[in-house]
């Protein structure tokens, strides 16, 4: 089967495949009282992507219609236009992905950090340091000596 496609939609216009409930566009039209060239043209605007039967017949996921009512109350509650959802759209997804990210990199730490404490790297640490007394930072009195002493090869900073 293509990608995309999903099993042939039921007489009620509900299908069950795999996982989950699928809807045709005249259930979901009727359902948030929506045209169902609306959510055609959401489709052609890539804010919607709907499955498709071998038949060609648009299937809603739970997805698509969680996607659905984001999308309607950025328009009708919050008057944004078609390019500003779009906009949300793509921003939502990114802080989504950052997200993953970032709990996968809090749990690549952790690890880290559990397997550190188990080969006891606290007394590696404690070994490896070189004390030394606390200094004042410095500053040039003269910049051109700062240029001076640079390596010749290096342009000044």
């Amino acid at each position: 089967m293509p990608r995309g496609r999903r099993a042939t939609a039921g007489a009620v216009g509900e299908a069950e495949a795999g996982a989950g409930r699928f809807y045709m566009i005249s259930v979901v039209s009727k359902a948030y009282g929506i045209h169902p060239q609306t959510l055609r043209l959401y489709e052609r605007e890539g804010l919607l992507k709907p499955s498709r039967t071998e038949g060609n017949t648009r299937l809603y996921s739970e997805d698509d219609l969680r996607q659905l009512q984001v999308i309607l109350n950025l328009t009708r509650d919050l008057g944004v236009n078609l390019a500003g959802v779009e906009i949300v759209l793509n921003m939502r997804r990114r802080m989504e992905q950052m997200q993953q990210e970032v709990t996968e990199f809090v749990a690549w730490v952790r690890q880290e950090l559990a397997r550190a404490a188990q080969e006891g790297w606290q007394e590696r640490l404690q070994q490896a340091l070189v004390r030394l007394p606390p200094t004042p930072l410095a500053r040039a009195a003269d910049p051109e000596a700062v240029v001076a002493s640079a390596p010749a090869d290096r342009p000044p900073e």
